[in-house]
C-alpha cells in the first residue's frame, strides 16, 4: 500500500535523503506536503519533481518569491511560518509525517501531526528532548506509530526486536567522536567553524555537524532514547566508535549484546522507518565485513566533551531542564558558527544557562515553550559576555581562559 508523506525539513540533509528514497520507490511512497526553510531554489526543484499539494517556507517574503517563480495555480498552495509547517504536518491525505526540521522548531508541527492521527517518522530529536513525556503520551492517546529515523535510535529499534523489553539491561548509543576526538584539548580553543563542520563519516547539516563535534548530538540522543524506549537514563550508555559501522547496541540480562551494523548512509534507516515492518532493497553498497579490520569502542572523555555530561545531568534532573539545555545549545552553536564565541565556549554557554534557570515541572506545552524562550534570552546574554572577552583577545595568542565568575558545570 502506498504511503502519503508530508515531509517537514525537505531541503535539509535528512529531507534530501528522504526524497532519494521516495524516488527509488515511487509506487510505495508519495509526497503530499513539503515544508522547508529559506532554500527556495532547492524547494522549487522538489516541487517540480514531486508535485505536492501544499508547501511551506519560513517567511511571507519567501512565499511570495517562491510563488512568483511558479505557475499561477501555486499561489494558493504556498504557506509560511510556524503555522505553515503545522498546515503541512496535518494535510488530510498524509498518513505519515517525516519530522526532520532541525531544532526546537520541530516540536509544535510534530505534536500537531500526532494529534491529527498521523504516524511519525522522527528525525527531529529535539521533539523528545524538550517534551518527551508529553509527546509519547499524545502518541499513545492518538494510537499513532512513532518510528525513529536517526541511525542510532533506528538501530536500537531493530535490536529490541531480538528480545523482550523487560529483559533489556541497557542500550548503548555509539558516537563517531567527531573530528576532534584525538585533538589536544588546549587546541580546541583555536578550532574554526570550518574544521568543526568537517565530520569524518557523515554528511550532515551545519547545526548537527557542530553538535557531533561537541558530542551534544549524542547527549540529545540520550534524552531522546530515554523517552522513545521508556528506559531510565542510568541504563543508557554512550561509547565512541570511530568507524560508524555499529550504529547502536542493546544488551540483555543474559549477557547477549545485539548490534545493528551497516554502512554510514542515512537512506538505510530512513527506508526502514518508512517501510516498517517490511524491508526494501535500497540498492546501496553492502557492508563488507572482511574489510572491517578494526572496530573500536571507547568510553567518552567528559573533559573533552562536557556537553555530553551536561545532557546526562539535565536528563536526570528532568522537568524543563532538557528544553533549557537544547535552547541554550542552539544559541551557542549559532554564535560559534558566527565566530562570536570559541568552540569550548559552546558548552560553557549551555552550562551557565542551566545554572541561571530553575527546574520546573512540565504541566503543558506552554511550560516548555516558556522555558525555551527564557533559555534563549539567558544564553544570548552569556554569548554577549563571552564575545566581549573574545574581542579583548583580538590580536593576542588565544589560550584557554579561566572560567568567568559563575561559569561552572551543572552539579
Amino acid at each position: 500500500m502506498q504511503k502519503n508523506i508530508s515531509l517537514l525539513g525537505s531541503t535539509g540533509s535528512i529531507g534530501r535523503n528522504v526524497l532519494k528514497v521516495v524516488r527509488r520507490f515511487p509506487g510505495r511512497f508519495h509526497i503530499v506536503g513539503l515544508a522547508a526553510g529559506a532554500n527556495i531554489s532547492l524547494l522549487r526543484d522538489q516541487i517540480e519533481a514531486f508535485h505536492p499539494e501544499l508547501v511551506s517556507v519560513s517567511t511571507f517574503e519567501l512565499a511570495r518569491e517562491l510563488a512568483a517563480s511558479l505557475p499561477a495555480e501555486w499561489s494558493e498552495k504556498i504557506v509560511w511560518g510556524p503555522e505553515g509547517n503545522e498546515q503541512v504536518a496535518t494535510i488530510d491525505r498524509a498518513d505519515t509525517v517525516v519530522s526532520s526540521i532541525v531544532g526546537a522548531a520541530g516540536l509544535l508541527p510534530t505534536l500537531k501531526a500526532i494529534r491529527a492521527g498521523k504516524n511519525i517518522a522522527l528525525a527531529n530529536k529535539e521533539t523528545l528532548v524538550m517534551a518527551g513525556d508529553l509527546v509519547m503520551e499524545e502518541a499513545r492517546r492518538n494510537k499513532v506509530e512513532l518510528l525513529p529515523i536517526d541511525s542510532e535510535h533506528n538501530a536500537i529499534f531493530q535490536a529490541l526486536a531480538a528480545g523482550r523489553k523487560e529483559d533489556v539491561r541497557k542500550i548503548i548509543l555509539t558516537a563517531s567522536g567527531g573530528p576532534f576526538r584525538e585533538k589536544n584539548i588546549k587546541d580546541l580553543w583555536n578550532v574554526t567553524p570550518e574544521e568543526a563542520l568537517n565530520h569524518p563519516n557523515w554528511d550532515m547539516g551545519n547545526k548537527i555537524s557542530i553538535d557531533s563535534a561537541t558530542l551534544m548530538n549524542k547527549g540529545l540522543e540520550v534524552i531522546e532514547a530515554r523517552w522513545l524506549f521508556n528506559i531510565e537514563v542510568e541504563h543508557i550508555e554512550v561509547l565512541v566508535h570511530p568507524q560508524s559501522i555499529v550504529h547502536s547496541l542493546v544488551e540483555y540480562i543474559d549477557g547477549s549484546v545485539i548490534a545493528q551494523m551497516g554502512i554510514p548512509d542515512m537512506r538505510i534507516p530512513i527506508t526502514y522507518a518508512l517501510s516498517w515492518p517490511e524491508r526494501l532493497k535500497t540498492g546501496l553498497s553492502r557492508l563488507n565485513l572482511a574489510q572491517c579490520m578494526d572496530l573500536n569502542f571507547l568510553p567518552p572523555d567528559f573533559s573533552r566533551f562536557p556537553a555530553l555530561k551536561l545532557a546526562y545531568q539535565a536528563c536526570k534532573k528532568g522537568g524543563t531542564l532538557p528544553a533549557v539545555l537544547n535552547a541554550a545549545n542552539e544559541i551557542a552553536v549559532a554564535a560559534f558558527l558566527d565566530k562570536k564565541i570559541r568552540f569550548p565556549e559552546i558548552s560553557l554557554v549551555v552550562s551557565e544557562t542551566l545554572n541561571r534557570l530553575p527546574r520546573k515541572d512540565i504541566k503543558d506545552v506552554e511550560t516548555i515553550l516558556d522555558a525555551d524562550l527564557s533559555a534563549r534570552m539567558q544564553a544570548e546574554s552569556v554569548v554577549e559576555a563571552l564575545h566581549i572577552k573574545y574581542l579583548q583577545l583580538t590580536g593576542q595568542e588565544i589560550v584557554s581562559p579561566e572560567l568567568p565568575p559563575g561559569q561552572r558545570i551543572l552539579s
